[in-house]
């Protein structure tokens, strides 16, 4: 290997990681963010990250083409792991809005989501982007380069990532996800279940009354009262969250 790759190799280690970690991150990776902007964020990581960390081992000066690239690959796996995990805790509030919009009778009132491009729910898009805003605020962005810090610690560059405590961060954040997203949609399913309770029980006593034309406006209202009711929830969720990433991915 020339002497230039063998300086050149340790610092793409370095990138390949960060790069694939901010490419599925949350905020970071949303389709938003300008891709010369996210380019720059990842280079700009790699960089401190280079100047922080131990120097790399020796033996990669030594390393052939095939075992760089085999190297390089695995760094791009264990960033994207570790991006995954932490985004789909976040995609969280995002479920519990498009169980409040199902609720409310709004399966087919998709919009084009500006942040990812595809199609969203607009009740789920708006516990989103409302969620984002207070995961920022509450340093939930410390957090992420916190966790991708100690990755280093516990998978360090040139090694073989342990697959298994990776795979187990990935399943503990769906696990997470959906737990989060029932707790969040929990108090709304509760009164939706109230109403429909209510709906029957005036369907027996006046059978003269068009329940499904009634229905409709009701469970909009009270979708809409709910949602409105759970929004000061979402900065204690934030934190939460923080609180989640900071036992998992950080002191794991």
């Amino acid at each position: 290997m020339s002497p230039w790759m063998q300086l050149l190799l340790p610092f793409m280690l370095l990138l390949g990681r960060v790069a694939a970690f901010f490419s599925v991150l949350p905020i970071f990776g949303w389709r938003a963010l300008p891709m010369r902007v996210r380019a720059g964020i990842a280079l700009l990581v790699t960089i401190f990250f280079a100047m922080l960390l131990p120097p790399a081992p020796e033996t990669l000066g030594d390393v052939h083409w095939a075992a760089a690239a085999l190297l390089l690959i695995r760094e791009i796996l264990v960033g994207l792991a570790l991006g995954l995990a932490a985004r789909l805790v976040f995609t969280a509030a995002q479920q519990a809005g498009r169980i409040i919009g199902r609720q409310m009778g709004f399966a087919l009132a998709n919009i084009i989501d500006p942040v990812s491009g595809a199609g969203a729910q607009p009740v789920g898009l708006l516990f989103e982007v409302t969620f984002a805003l207070f995961f920022l605020t509450a340093g939930g962005h410390h957090l992420l380069l916190l966790a991708l810090s100690k990755s280093y610690e516990a998978f360090p560059v040139a090694r073989t990532p342990q697959i298994g405590a990776l795979t187990e961060a990935v399943l503990a954040a769906g696990s997470a996800m959906l737990l989060f997203a029932l707790k969040l949609a929990a108090p709304l399913l509760a009164a939706f279940l109230i109403l429909a309770v209510v709906l029957a029980i005036l369907a027996r006593v006046l059978p003269e009354m068009n329940i499904l034309l009634t229905a409709l406006p009701l469970r909009v209202a009270v979708g809409l009262f709910m949602a409105a009711a759970l929004m000061p929830a979402l900065h204690g969720f934030a934190r939460e969250l923080a609180d989640w990433l900071s036992r998992n991915l950080i002191t794991a």
